[in-house]
């Protein structure tokens, strides 16, 4: 989709989703506070008024781009993983072993964009910090609801805490993410999935 936007009287057509996957891949590298607009301007191949007038500011842009990468393959496959698999032992294995080849794929930026655009952000960037806080911890409360169906369901024994293990799993997947950026492979990636794996409290079906 092409938008056009006017500076002095002469129109400028430019790809909204290609300007927007520029935008992801500088903040997905650099993280939020340290990309700035004629950073954003200059990948994303617009002038700062087109910016501005498609986008609004940066904050909004940034959510548009937080929006557009959670419907993504590369932050999709944790909820179709959920919803997809029969049982919590094999949406957890999905998971965490296709974070592994996710996060350390060298076609896009290490990590997950969600987890790493707030780092190093200052006081006049809480409400982006906050924002990506409840992000996570809205994805933290879907798998914990799903933890809790499988002890309901027999899956899990019944002395298991869900809210503790969906707690262990998300700490396992935020540190893969940095590990990624710090340039753990794929390999290594997996075989740290395959041993949380295998604390796994229940049946490995």
């Amino acid at each position: 989709m092409t938008e056009t936007a006017g500076r002095r009287g002469r129109p400028r057509t430019f790809d909204r989703g290609a300007a927007l996957a520029a935008a992801t891949r500088l903040f997905w590298e650099r993280g939020y506070a340290a990309t700035s607009i004629g950073e954003l301007t200059e990948a994303m191949g617009i002038r700062p008024g087109s910016l501005y007038a498609a986008f609004g500011d940066k904050r909004s842009l940034f959510r548009e781009v937080v929006a557009d990468y959670a419907r993504s393959p590369n932050a999709g496959f944790v909820g179709v993983a959920l919803a997809e698999e029969p049982t919590a032992h094999r949406a957890i294995a999905r998971i965490l072993r296709e974070a592994a080849a996710n996060y350390a794929d060298p076609a896009h930026p290490g990590g997950c964009l969600i987890i790493t655009a707030a780092t190093n952000t200052g006081p006049q960037d809480a409400e982006v910090a906050d924002f990506l806080r409840e992000l996570r911890n809205t994805n933290l409360g879907v798998l914990q609801e799903r933890l809790e169906r499988a002890r309901q369901d027999g899956e899990l024994p019944a002395d298991v805490n869900p809210r503790a293990l969906a707690h262990y799993v998300a700490t396992v997947v935020q540190g893969m993410s940095q590990r990624a950026r710090d340039g753990a492979s794929a390999a290594e990636l997996a075989e740290v999935a395959e041993l949380a794996l295998a604390a796994w409290p229940g049946p490995r079906r």
